[in-house]
């Protein structure tokens, strides 16, 4: 009797300690994608607003398709990059979807201090950074054509991002059209100029998009429908706070404070799918086709999901 006692209590013990021991339930991890931009800045805000049971974590890539891929093999929940890697990866038939807009802006033709380059048709000849795949390139394709010019009048050299203010102060090209904050560091060293911000083709200032996997919207879509409201709650937060905005840009991107603050300037943060934004992305995936940089075009009711996107869009 005593030992059946004893081990009775052992058992209870051992249960008690147990249980003791044993972690609460763990947080869901969403984890998000994002570039080393300042326009793909909002996703390090996503914690202020993520309601409990659930945690962010934030995965920087250096490319758009990189991030791209991240998505499409399920490395990330959500990523975001460039309205033009997305479509480039659902017209070659690739399983992601875009969810929201993520930040207009952010682009800029810049060139040399010293290169007497003062107009558009001045780039004739020259070394031009571009990314390829990137809405940049797309966007200065469409300058170039509304200048009677073509990528065969310049000189392009694939250049990332990250390297472009650099590339441009050694000397290395004569100019860019870049993303910030890459034309704020070269305006701020006193080594480069914005020939222009090029917003004023029929494509505006759409720039990067919030993207996820088709099963994501398929099996996953209460999941979406709460990562969309903290995008929604993080992008208005990021307009609204320009002191914070700046901090977290020196924070995460080591950009000194008047560098992040100019750039900002060139950027607005959103998050609503409205009718003038897929406008805007339709005619960018046909410019994508025109140009033979994609076969066809994505299937439009599938590639830009507007019954997830808080408070409405067209759905």
């Amino acid at each position: 009797m005593y030992a059946r006692r004893l081990l009775i209590a052992s058992l209870t013990a051992s249960a008690l300690a147990w249980s003791m021991a044993a972690p609460a339930h763990a947080d869901t991890l969403i984890k998000v994608g994002t570039l080393k931009l300042i326009h793909g800045i909002t996703p390090y805000f996503y914690d202020k607003f993520t309601p409990p049971g659930y945690k962010i974590e934030v995965i920087p890539f250096e490319t758009p398709t990189d991030g791209k891929n991240a998505v499409v093999t399920k490395s990330v929940d959500f990523g975001t990059y460039g309205l033009a890697a997305a479509v480039l990866g659902a017209a070659a038939g690739e399983p992601v979807v875009v969810v929201a807009p993520m930040s207009n802006g952010g682009m800029g033709l810049v060139v040399g201090a010293k290169t007497g380059i003062d107009d558009f048709k001045a780039l004739k000849d020259k070394r031009v950074g571009l990314l390829p795949g990137s809405t940049q390139e797309a966007v200065f394709l469409e300058r170039l054509k509304a200048e009677g010019m073509g990528i065969k009048d310049v000189k392009p050299v694939r250049v990332s991002f990250s390297e472009m203010a650099g590339a441009l102060e050694r000397g290395d090209i004569d100019a860019y059209i870049g993303a910030e904050p890459g034309p704020s560091l070269s305006v701020t060293r006193g080594v480069g100029k914005v020939l222009e911000y090029p917003y004023g083709t029929p494509m505006g200032s759409v720039n990067m998009v919030m993207t996820t996997h088709a099963d994501t919207v398929k099996n996953k879509a209460e999941l979406a429908e709460l990562f969309l409201d903290i995008h929604r709650q993080a992008s208005e937060y990021a307009m609204a706070n320009r002191g914070e905005l700046v901090a977290m840009s020196s924070a995460r991107l080591g950009l000194p404070a008047d560098v992040a603050n100019l750039a900002a300037d060139n950027v607005k943060y959103v998050w609503k799918i409205d009718d003038d934004w897929i406008q805007r992305a339709r005619y960018y995936g046909s410019l994508m086709l025109e140009r033979r940089q994609i076969r066809k075009l994505p299937d439009y009711e599938q590639f830009i999901v507007t019954g997830l996107n808080p408070q409405g869009g067209p759905r």
